[in-house]
């Protein structure tokens, strides 16, 4: 991460800046990140109890609210100059396909803080949108062309989340248009890395099938499960990568959705020969055909990104996973009883 690169384009370290969704995994890198800039007027908010988020700056303001409630809203931005929107109830693919209902609802969490912020005076607005407001026929085979910011309309996003993602990227431009409220909009494909998500259900693909190699190998039963026939193609963007797209994003001039991800596609069988080969394990493969896999094939094409901030992420998987599956794999050791 080019932490002196943001030094130079962030605003004054006493401005005031709320982290919502801070209990998360990229809100807590994000927090993180914001600590080591030097920024000493951070307000970080989630759902969760604050013992239970996956990373805790204690040098910053730590609430617990929900972010769904308009006075919660109201509360949270309250003095505040910038806000970072990383809340939402979401998971991986299993959680998406089968919670359609409660994607939906996270548009209470993204309309009553965009209007508490306007409300507030607030100066600039971000929201983490994703790669599932792309059109479905857009990733129908396994090796379409990548995707571009223009792919996203006509719409027909993912069903649930997709939607409720691509209406709130429409609110923060109109809120910019009739408010002057500074609206940044990130596209993420696929964050991934230590310090997130590994079990329960919500985890993202890196971390699910660093699991499963990591129990298989402790356990010495080398089979590992697959969902569907491991052709579908994603790409996978590194924490660090993610977190540096979303200051350069936010602190620029460029207030139209822009994907934030790499442009390293890989199959998900080739997910697993990478995993295997950092965990020294070969395993035999099983495939769950009829277990939720999202759309055939993905990629973020990073030629917005790179024309208007002059960056893209490019850390390479392998060395992203490197770091991920080390850490996920000393969390399997801690908690054999979570690893299945």
């Amino acid at each position: 991460m080019d932490m002196e690169y943001l030094t130079r384009v962030a605003p004054r370290t006493d401005s005031t800046i709320l982290v919502a969704g801070a209990g998360g995994f990229i809100g807590g890198w994000l927090a993180t990140v914001l600590y080591e800039l030097g920024f000493n007027n951070v307000r970080c908010v989630d759902l969760q109890p604050i013992d239970t988020w996956h990373q805790v700056v204690e040098g910053f303001e730590n609430r617990q609210a929900d972010l769904s409630e308009r006075r919660a809203c109201r509360e949270a931005a309250d003095g505040i100059q910038q806000v970072f929107n990383l809340a939402a109830d979401m998971g991986g693919m299993g959680f998406i396909e089968n919670n359609k209902a409660l994607c939906m609802l996270s548009v209470l969490i993204n309309t009553n803080l965009i209007e508490a912020t306007q409300q507030a005076g607030g100066e600039r607005f971000f929201f983490s949108s994703s790669a599932c407001v792309y059109r479905d026929d857009r990733q129908s085979e396994s090796h379409q062309p990548p995707l571009v910011e223009a792919d996203a309309y006509p719409a027909m996003p993912e069903d649930g989340y997709g939607w409720e993602k691509l209406f709130s990227e429409r609110m923060v431009r109109h809120f910019e248009e009739d408010f002057g409220l500074k609206g940044r909009v990130a596209r993420y494909h696929n964050v991934y890395g230590p310090n997130g998500t590994w079990t329960g259900g919500r985890e993202k693909a890196p971390a699910a099938i660093s699991r499963k190699v990591a129990a298989a190998k402790l356990s010495g039963n080398h089979v590992i499960e697959i969902w569907g026939d491991g052709q579908q193609t994603r790409s996978f963007t590194y924490i660090d990568d993610a977190v540096e797209g979303t200051l350069r994003l936010m602190w620029s001039d460029v207030n139209v959705p822009i994907n934030v991800g790499s442009s390293e596609m890989v199959t998900i069988n080739e997910l697993v020969d990478i995993t295997e080969r950092i965990a020294g394990v070969s395993l035999d493969r099983e495939y769950i055909l009829d277990a939720p896999k999202g759309v055939r094939g993905r990629n973020s094409d990073n030629t917005l990104i790179k024309g208007v901030l002059d960056w893209s992420p490019e850390t390479p998987l392998a060395e992203g996973m490197s770091a991920t599956y080390a850490w996920v794999e000393e969390q399997v050791r801690l908690n054999p009883e979570q690893s299945e």
